[in-house]
C-alpha cells in the first residue's frame, strides 16, 4: 500500500478547508453572530468529534466573557426562551442531538446549526444555519487535482468519517471568536484573565 507524507496530507486538508471557507455565506455568519450576541446564555452541543469541537467553542465563548454551557454536563442550567443553542452536526440528523434540539425548539430558544446538510431534521427547525459544504469530491483548483489524485487514489478519501467537516468547524468556530473579540473590543489579555489557572 502506497504511503504519503503527513505534511502533504496537512496541505491537502488546508486546501479543502480554504475551499469550504470560500463557500460560506456572509449573511449566514451575520445571523449566527447576531444570535450569539442577543442570547442570555449560549448552549453548545454535538456528538462524537463534533461534540469535542463544540466543547472547545464553549470554552472560548467563556473566555470572551459570554455565558456558555455544554449540553449534557452536570452543571448546565435549564434552557430558556432567551437562550441560544449552537448545534454542530455534519449530517444534521444525529438522533440524540436532534432530539435535544427539538426539545430546545419546544422551549422557545433560538437554534443555530453548523452543518454540511441544511435540509435535515435539525436544519428544518433551526433559526440560522451555517453551511460548511464538503468539497471532498469537487476540486475547484484544477492545478491541485493531479496532486490530490496522486496522493489519495482515484476514489480513496484521505480524510475519513467527517474529518474535513470537524476540522473546518473548529477553524470556523475559532474565527467566530476572533470576530466577536473585534465586535466586543476584547483583547487577549482579557481572555487570559478567564483562562484556567489551577492546572
Amino acid at each position: 500500500m502506497e504511503q504519503h507524507r503527513v505534511q502533504g496530507m496537512m496541505q491537502l486538508m488546508a486546501t479543502q478547508v480554504a475551499s469550504i471557507a470560500d463557500t460560506i455565506s456572509d449573511e449566514e455568519i451575520d445571523q449566527f453572530i447576531d444570535m450569539l450576541l442577543k442570547a442570555d446564555r449560549i448552549y453548545v452541543m454535538g456528538a462524537g468529534r463534533s461534540g469535542l469541537v463544540a466543547k472547545a467553542f464553549a470554552m472560548r465563548l467563556m473566555h470572551l466573557g459570554l455565558s456558555s454551557f455544554v449540553v449534557g454536563e452536570t452543571i448546565t442550567p435549564s434552557f430558556t426562551p432567551q437562550d441560544a443553542m449552537v448545534v454542530l452536526s455534519g449530517s444534521g440528523k444525529t438522533k440524540t442531538v436532534a432530539d435535544i434540539a427539538e426539545t430546545a425548539r419546544e422551549i422557545g430558544g433560538n437554534i443555530g446549526l453548523i452543518t454540511s446538510n441544511p435540509d435535515s431534521r435539525i436544519g428544518r427547525i433551526a433559526d440560522c444555519i451555517v453551511v460548511l459544504e464538503s468539497v471532498r469530491d469537487e476540486i475547484p483548483d484544477d492545478s491541485s487535482e493531479f496532486d490530490i489524485r496522486q496522493m489519495t487514489g482515484e476514489h480513496k478519501s484521505f480524510a475519513p468519517l467527517g474529518t474535513i467537516f470537524e476540522t473546518t468547524s473548529m477553524i470556523f468556530a475559532d474565527s467566530i471568536i476572533s470576530r466577536l473579540m473585534e465586535l466586543r473590543k476584547v483583547d487577549e489579555t482579557q481572555l487570559k484573565s478567564r483562562h484556567a489557572n489551577m492546572e
